[in-house]
């Protein structure tokens, strides 16, 4: 960059800062530094995805410890750990104090044994699946397909079924979310008026076996594809069926209540109306189905949902939702969205009725 340049934009940021701190909004960055955190911003996830595989925060316990110190417990290069770690804690994932990192309450998430580990959350994003699709970004932004068709051409469950590794980082992380979310929904609904619950797409009956616990009087039949069935096994039980098939193949069980956790933003819309249609054949009227998911909020504030959505797109082809185009797909399938109910994770309980 031409210096002139560059003294011209130094000076422009630092005549704006001084014109926000008499306004009173001077911590609202200028223009320029919207744009350029954002296009030179992908150092700042690398950097986190870097941190999670190295394990630097189980490297880490209550004393601070220098760069150099845990440099020589992972097995980096302290100089490169210590600029990283300066960068990561200017976001809040650890504290740099002079010479020495301390752990703050994001960096003891990336800790492999905290309750609430988000370790293999953060390294399921550094996966190689993910971070290679966004160089094919431009092919979801022409077609609306995921950028993963011409990266993974045989598609992202093939690659984590042929890349043990992969597949172990994956497992990992919906385990440790589901470790959350679990437990939130079963808080905040009660699903104690249902004779039988059927979890559809429900993988390996984590939330199933939660509700039954809770309502010790229901019964469930657990519905996914035949090698998720095979792994769910340990799951089966008096009061707990499991039942192999596709669920836009093959019927699914009659139920008084039906489930769907986290598995309709997988999905286009045309594919998420076939879903709906598969349980509407099969429930009686008056049933009752809850849609389990994120919802991206009105406004225009940053959120995660926001983020996720994009990630959906670029990798499954799926997307986030709010909380009126779930009501839009259920009205166009037999549905009626009746209330959300919020739970204390980032997941919403969405209620509807079979008309």
């Amino acid at each position: 960059m031409d210096n002139s340049v560059a003294d011209t934009m130094a000076t422009t940021s630092e005549v704006e800062r001084q014109e926000r701190k008499r306004d009173g909004t001077v911590n609202e960055t200028t223009p320029f530094e919207t744009i350029a955190k954002i296009a030179g911003g992908a150092c700042l996830p690398r950097s986190l995805h870097a941190v999670a595989d190295l394990g630097v925060a189980d490297a880490l316990d209550d004393e601070p410890k220098t760069p150099a110190d845990l440099a020589a417990a992972v097995g980096a290069h302290p100089d490169s750990l210590a600029r990283v770690l300066r960068l990561l804690s200017a976001y809040g994932i650890f504290g740099v104090d002079g010479d020495k990192v301390r752990h703050s309450p994001a960096s003891r998430l990336l800790r492999s044994d905290h309750p609430h580990s988000m370790r293999a959350f953060a390294r399921l994003f550094g996966l190689d699946m993910n971070w290679n699709a966004y160089t094919e970004f431009g092919h979801s932004m022409r077609s609306g397909q995921p950028a993963t068709r011409k990266t993974l051409p045989r598609g992202v469950w093939a690659y984590l079924q042929e890349n043990p590794e992969a597949g172990r980082i994956f497992n990992e992380a919906m385990v440790s979310k589901a470790q959350a979310e679990v437990p939130a929904v079963v808080a905040a609904y009660d699903f104690s008026r249902f004779g039988t619950i059927a979890d559809i797409g429900g993988g390996r009956g984590h939330l199933l076996q939660a509700v039954l616990e809770a309502d010790r009087s229901a019964r469930g039949v657990l519905f996914d594809l035949p090698n998720v069935i095979q792994d769910a096994a340990a799951a089966a039980s008096d009061r707990l069926k499991l039942q192999a098939g596709d669920f836009f193949k093959d019927s699914l069980p009659a139920a008084d209540a039906y489930m769907l956790m986290e598995v309709i933003h997988d999905w286009a819309d045309e594919e998420s109306l076939a879903i709906f249609e598969a349980i509407r054949r099969a429930a009686k009227a008056g049933a009752t189905l809850l849609v389990i998911e994120q919802l991206i909020p009105d406004g225009n504030e940053p959120h995660w949902s926001k983020m996720l959505d994009i990630h959906m797109l670029t990798l499954v082809g799926g997307k986030q939702r709010t909380a009126k185009e779930y009501g839009e797909l259920l009205r166009r399938t037999g549905f009626e969205l009746l209330r959300v109910h919020p739970t204390r994770s980032d997941v919403s309980v969405m209620e509807a009725r079979a008309t």
